[in-house]
């Protein structure tokens, strides 16, 4: 896959554009944020 063609989401705590990662692969549908801060903090915002 070319890095134009990944789909995206946003992070609905920093609600900064993230990329789709292959370590990702199996559960695209259910990741929500960016990086692990963003889902720790997710309760404090």
């Amino acid at each position: 896959m070319k890095k134009a063609h990944l789909p995206s989401k946003v992070c609905p705590v920093c609600q900064r554009p993230f990329t789709w990662r292959k370590k990702w692969e199996r559960d695209w549908e259910q990741v929500k944020y960016c990086s692990q801060r963003c889902s720790r903090s997710r309760s404090k915002t």
